[in-house]
């Protein structure tokens, strides 16, 4: 069973058509949507400020999503991918977003819609990225214009973990 706890009497509100790996952890003041997934060993810790996730958002294995005691809660909008082990925290992340696995998101970084974050990339606090732009390094720096091919998995990739997440109902 999934560790779902309140945090001073507040629990976390999670849609009924989210599917919750066995091991994921999920407490206080976190929403998260429709036809989301949160999967093994991912951490949603809502205790210090809020966290909101959209729907067809996939928070992938390993992932800690946190925020930053009376200064930053997460926002993380619709059709977004966490990728493993990526930390997502006090920033606001737009629609159809990529996070690649083992990336970082500081306070106070905005993700415009239809952007990739590279594997590994460090988006430092206060960063704007910019629709339409894949970032990478450390710190993370605009690269190129996403490519159509790219805008199109941005499309197709939440959908996927739908299904992946109906191999476990």
């Amino acid at each position: 069973m999934p560790t779902i706890l309140p945090v001073k009497d507040i629990y976390p509100q999670i849609d009924r058509s989210v599917f919750l790996a066995d091991n994921a952890t999920i407490v206080g003041d976190v929403v998260i949507g429709t036809h989301c997934s949160i999967w093994f060993n991912a951490v949603i810790r809502g205790d210090v400020n809020y966290i909101r996730i959209g729907n067809y958002t996939n928070i992938q294995d390993g992932v800690v999503i946190h925020c930053t005691y009376q200064r930053n809660g997460t926002d993380i909008g619709n059709y977004v991918n966490v990728g493993h082990n990526a930390i997502v925290h006090g920033c606001v992340v737009h629609d159809y977003v990529l996070i690649g696995m083992g990336a970082i998101v500081m306070d106070r970084a905005i993700i415009e819609s239809n952007v990739i974050i590279a594997a590994g990339a460090v988006v430092l606090e206060g960063t704007l990225c910019e629709s339409g732009y894949l970032y990478a390094g450390v710190p993370a720096k605009k690269i190129k214009p996403l490519t159509e091919g790219q805008m199109d998995m941005l499309q197709q990739l939440p959908h996927n973990y739908v299904l992946y997440s109906s191999w476990f109902d």
